[in-house]
């Protein structure tokens, strides 16, 4: 893009971060003029672009939603538990954000001493059969494990329509069991959980899903998700 024309862009802008793509405003990049995405976004750096048109930065992917978030707010916030904090450094001095490396050089602690973070754990088991309807679910189970008893309560207590497909609930988990069911009525569970449990302050911090076969006409499909919330340890 010619020098000048920046001024005139209003679009959101998408850009590849090592692999990853991320849209924001030209104003969050241009947020601090004196750094490399100022001066990239204001026509003064050369700029790459991949086979989609979104700019290219040669640069570490996930790293660089912390760097979009403090361009966001101007306040560096990281999970509890990051392990990263020399990578990020190396990223701040990089993309010369002069806020963010001063934010990073303090020695005081990122959270409170007494804040700690909560974590739910939330698996599905789904077993669907070659011989069957397409989507007829064999069995499968819904697990919710965490130490947060007012949450267990509350799925307890809100999804008791589910009961009738035999709701168990012990120390730190709820677990729910299907089987024979439909299989849209297992993902509406699951979207149900996922978003009560993200109205109660948590966030996602990672998914995995694994594929196998137990026997010949039958295939196991396991989902897992990570959610966290920062707490006070007043809390529960």
């Amino acid at each position: 893009m010619e020098n000048g024309d920046w001024r005139y862009m209003t679009d959101p802008v998408t850009l590849n971060v090592g692999g990853h793509i991320y849209t924001t405003s030209l104003s969050t990049l241009q947020r601090y003029p004196d750094s490399m995405l100022g001066a990239m976004f204001r026509g003064d750096f050369p700029t790459a672009q991949d086979t989609q048109g979104n700019y290219f930065i040669d640069r570490d992917g996930p790293l660089f939603r912390y760097i979009l978030n403090f361009l966001r707010t101007s306040e560096l916030t990281l999970p509890y538990d990051f392990k990263e904090m020399e990578l990020l450094r190396k990223e701040a001095d990089f993309y010369q954000i002069e806020p963010l490396i001063q934010c990073l050089s303090e020695t005081k602690p990122l959270y409170p001493l007494d804040t700690f973070e909560q974590v739910v754990e939330l698996s599905s088991t789904r077993k669907l059969s070659k011989y069957s309807n397409p989507v007829a679910v064999i069995i499968t189970q819904l697990t919710i494990t965490t130490k947060v008893h007012t949450l267990l309560e509350g799925i307890s207590n809100n999804f008791t329509r589910w009961n009738k497909h035999m709701m168990d609930t012990r120390d730190f988990q709820v677990s729910f069991t299907f089987g024979p069911c439909d299989y849209h009525q297992e993902v509406s569970l699951r979207v149900h959980l996922v978003d009560y449990i993200s109205k109660q302050g948590f966030t996602i911090r990672n998914t995995r899903v694994h594929h196998m076969s137990e026997r010949a006409n039958e295939n196991t499909v396991e989902h897992h998700w990570t959610f966290c919330r920062l707490a006070r340890k007043v809390e529960d």
